[in-house]
């Protein structure tokens, strides 16, 4: 548990401040572990960079763990969450990975090229999975050459666990039939790679096809824990978790109210941000939030304490160095993210 200081209410926090309701993120981990029980789900690091909130997931069933970088790698080894953890992405240097395994952790690395088997090798790691281009371009191999780098790699002397996919350019299609349709076609490219490669893992997915993606043997799945309105506008049903709350520092006669709750706070790579209560975002600047007034209804006034639903969950929380865990006003804990950084 964090020995962080924690306020005991809203009033007492500095904005603009990262929540966490608690009611909401039980809520949005028990429904995704009914889905998606036990190993078949491999929660992403990424979305929150919080080992605190890592250990609630696994505590909802999950012993791995699929990480983006390096240092989220080596800050859940220090956590003590260890035990199978997954780098979604392709390194050139892993000597730092090495010194993990070498210690005793369980890590597996995406390779999409001789050039990454090599890394891998090089660094003592024992443990791939081939990473296949399904759509998204991005990282990935071509499907045609998952096999012959499967062989390079076990002829390296690694253990080939199998294969991963990410089909992220499908995850924010609105109409869900079509999402489901292009869900199908990328994993399709998948099981063509996996009959080549082999091996018990079929490594893909993510909150936008948490329901939709059959052909995965694990998910890895971020957003869904702490959601954000990009997802929550294509129908993904799980509850908003994470708010930023900011305080209103001006408000104009002609009609607007400032926020301290801007671009430095927001991941603002899917849009404006919005408010609870259906207050207009006119716009962001770097420290500011500027809004109108609900339709029908009226402007807070200057100290009110507003907050603030992201767009993008995964570098919102990025931007800061805590997360607070909160009941209604009251503020339970205050969890680090201490994954943050390279």
């Amino acid at each position: 548990m964090t020995t962080l200081p924690v306020p005991r209410n809203l009033a007492e926090l500095q904005t603009p401040a990262p929540l966490v309701d608690a009611a909401i993120l039980a809520a949005n981990l028990a429904r995704m572990a009914q889905a998606w029980p036990g190993e078949r789900l491999r929660p992403h690091v990424k979305a929150h960079k919080c080992t605190e909130l890592a250990r609630h997931q696994r505590g909802s069933g999950h012993p791995g763990f699929t990480c983006a970088t390096i240092r989220e790698v080596e800050g859940m080894v220090a956590a003590g969450l260890g035990q199978d953890l997954l780098l979604a992405n392709e390194v050139l240097d892993a000597s730092r990975l090495g010194a993990l395994v070498a210690a005793g952790a369980r890590v597996t690395v995406a390779v999409d090229s001789p050039a990454t088997v090599h890394a891998a090798q090089r660094a003592g790691l024992r443990e791939v999975l081939v990473d296949v281009n399904v759509g998204l371009p991005r990282c990935g191999c071509a499907p045609d050459d998952a096999g012959s780098l499967a062989e390079l790699a076990r002829g390296a002397g690694l253990e080939v666990r199998g294969v991963m996919g990410y089909e992220g350019h499908t995850m924010m299609v609105g109409d869900r039939d079509d999402r489901a349709r292009q869900v199908a076609k990328s994993m399709a490219l998948l099981e063509q790679a996996h009959g080549a490669v082999g091996g018990p893992v079929r490594s893909a997915g993510g909150t936008g096809s948490w329901d939709l993606n059959a052909s995965a043997t694990e998910l890895q799945a971020g957003s869904y824990a702490l959601m954000d309105t990009a997802y929550a506008a294509i129908g993904v049903p799980f509850g908003p978790a994470l708010s930023i709350l900011a305080t209103v520092i001006s408000v104009s006669p002609k009609g607007w109210a400032v926020a301290d709750c801007g671009l430095k706070a927001l991941g603002m790579d899917h849009g404006n941000p919005s408010l609870p209560d259906s207050s207009a975002v006119w716009y962001c600047s770097d420290e500011h939030v500027v809004f109108g007034p609900p339709a029908g209804g009226s402007l807070p006034k200057v100290g009110d304490q507003v907050r603030v639903l992201p767009a993008h969950v995964d570098p919102t929380v990025a931007y800061h160095e805590r997360l607070y865990l909160t009941e209604g006003d009251r503020v339970l804990e205050a969890w680090p993210v201490d994954l943050r950084g390279w």
